[in-house]
């Protein structure tokens, strides 16, 4: 479980970096100003390599590799990181029940996110498809001890909902361990943190990635904190007004019961799974989200909240947005 709590304790002696990959906004966080260069080399090694086998987009990933071995009729083997990659992805849709499946990467593609955001954010042609569930994930075969993975011809894998996360957690990870010092990653708000320092990390809270006029945070102490939402990944197909939170049952975007979800859990991985599902689960979330114990905080469209499962009081956040969701 991550560890969370209400009044956010400031620290001095932190360095702060922040750039933007993958579209979207990335923050770094080291205990140890000098050590913040180093820490960043790593951060992108660990992003780039992450890039290079899990990238829907790029057509030299090893995903893309795979797709086109199954749309061959073949099986593929596959790297240690894409089969851990897949893996993960996989859980993810056992422990939610579906409601987070990779194989929505199909339906992205028929809604016009078959490219880099920043290439569809002004709106793509075409029409609204008719509902349709998705291929399933259980139409993903994986043989750990051959390292292969074998699907169907014609889906398309999308591991948005973890990927980035295990990006976050890996990276963290690798900080910590050959630079010692205590790391918080923040990818579009989806957090990792490892030997935070007494009092935790200060994180904002907002509905929209790197949006400083929210002034709530809590302090994160070390696991993984997630916001999943409809406010950054919108655009429009053929005039019509989309997002990229699919609903497995239907192929279409959800409609949104949260604005956003923000979780707290072991890891990032665990995090931004169950912020993701409760996005997809909409009115059955809160008591999904209790049952499994994972501090959560909710925000409804009209900007009202609620919180289960322990999530801290909300406090002031005055002089920082380190990992602002």
């Amino acid at each position: 479980m991550s560890t969370l709590a209400g009044t956010p304790e400031r620290t001095t002696g932190q360095a702060v970096y922040r750039t933007s990959i993958w579209s979207t906004r990335v923050d770094l966080v080291v205990t140890d100003p000098a050590l913040v260069v180093a820490a960043t080399v790593i951060l992108r090694q660990e992003l780039d390599h992450v890039d290079r086998v899990a990238s829907r987009f790029r057509p030299d990933s090893e995903i893309s590799a795979l797709g086109r071995a199954a749309d061959a009729g073949h099986e593929m083997q596959v790297s240690p990181e894409l089969l851990e990659a897949i893996s993960l992805a996989l859980r993810a849709a056992v422990l939610t029940g579906g409601a987070v499946d990779p194989t929505v990467g199909t339906a992205l593609c028929r809604l016009g996110y078959d490219r880099d955001f920043p290439l569809v954010a002004a709106g793509v042609e075409g029409s609204l498809p008719e509902p349709a569930p998705v291929p399933g994930w259980q139409s993903v075969t994986v043989d750990s001890e051959r390292s292969t993975v074998a699907m169907p011809a014609g889906i398309v894998l999308d591991l948005g909902a973890t990927a980035k996360a295990w990006a976050a957690d890996r990276a963290a990870g690798a900080i910590r361990s050959l630079l010692g010092c205590g790391v918080l990653v923040s990818l579009g708000g989806d957090l990792s943190v490892q030997g935070a320092p007494e009092g935790g990390f200060s994180v904002g809270l907002a509905d929209i990635c790197g949006d400083t006029s929210s002034t709530l945070a809590v302090a994160v102490s070390s696991g993984g904190l997630a916001t999943s939402g409809v406010g950054n990944r919108h655009w429009s197909l053929g005039g019509h007004p989309v997002h990229h939170l699919v609903d497995p049952t239907t192929g279409l975007p959800v409609r949104p019961v949260w604005k956003t979800v923000s979780v707290a859990a072991a890891t990032c991985v665990d995090a931004n799974t169950a912020s993701t599902a409760a996005m997809v689960k909409g009115n059955a979330a809160p008591a999904w989200l209790e049952s499994r114990r994972l501090p959560a905080r909710l925000v409804r469209p009209d900007g009202s909240t609620m919180t289960v499962a322990g999530w801290p009081a909300e406090t002031p956040d005055h002089d920082g947005e380190a990992g602002r969701p």
